[in-house]
């Protein structure tokens, strides 16, 4: 079924700055789930303007309220502002769900590259923090690892578009402080408290330099004995998953289960 979107631009103040939240609302006759959007960019660039063909499906497909949120980037606004925003735009759609016709109580992530880190990071901190919860958590090939000590050498041979020098950049400028690299709102592997975080979704790209970071955050959920599924794509590449139609199915399906809707 498709459905006609109310797409709107809503201004607020971030962690560090105001930061702008793109709401995709389709119609509905009943309360929708909510999900939270975070683009790639590898924690430098990209913008909302990246969100909007995932973002669109989603809110038409699922059916949600999907929020596109546009946290600030480093390394004008290094770790914790992009995590601080994430926060705030999740207590942002709890407050406001019942305007939106949305449910507060059902309300997920997704994210990709340097989103998959802040969604991560996200579903951490609303867990200590105890105000709201993620019902779940969905990673399109995930920068979790500062360390990089987990690169998919393998991918790499084969021409990924994730470049080494990239991504050792992207980590520098996010996290400028070498402590910063082993916190657990930054670095998710490094984490020792995996208990009670929400179902999780990992859609790994096979020719993906970082591929093994969800694929080990994956691990160390089900260790934690916390619901997991994994998808692997075959021939894709880190900055082709994104738009890799069946990991945008995968995604889709996880949701609805996990949001109970048809």
């Amino acid at each position: 079924m498709k459905h006609a979107l109310d797409i709107t631009d809503v201004t607020v103040a971030g962690h560090a700055q105001d930061i702008t939240l793109r709401s995709y609302l389709p119609s509905s006759q009943t309360a929708l789930p909510v999900v939270l959007y975070f683009h790639g960019g590898g924690f430098v660039k990209g913008g909302l303007l990246d969100t909007s063909k995932p973002a669109s499906m989603f809110a038409a497909r699922i059916p949600a309220w999907v929020i596109a949120v546009g946290y600030s980037l480093a390394p004008d606004f290094p770790f914790p502002a992009a995590t601080e925003d994430a926060y705030i735009a999740l207590e942002w759609a709890a407050n406001r769900a019942h305007h939106y016709h949305a449910d507060p109580h059902r309300i997920a992530a997704v994210g990709h590259d340097a989103g998959g880190n802040i969604v991560a990071a996200l579903a951490a901190l609303a867990r200590d923090r105890g105000r709201h919860r993620l019902a779940a958590q969905a990673l399109l090939a995930p920068l979790l690892d500062p360390s990089m000590t987990r690169l998919n050498e393998a991918g790499h041979s084969v021409m990924d578009d994730l470049a080494l020098e990239e991504c050792s950049r992207s980590y520098r400028a996010y996290l400028p402080r070498a402590t910063q690299r082993v916190h657990p709102y930054a670095a998710p592997l490094e984490s020792r408290r995996m208990a009670s975080l929400p179902a999780t979704l990992i859609a790994s790209a096979e020719r993906d330099l970082v591929r093994a970071d969800g694929e080990a955050y994956a691990r160390e959920l089900i260790t934690a004995g916390i619901p997991v599924e994994v998808t692997r794509h075959g021939g894709v590449t880190h900055g082709q998953i994104i738009s890799h139609a069946p990991a945008l199915d995968d995604v889709m399906t996880f949701l609805r289960k996990k949001l109970q809707t048809r």
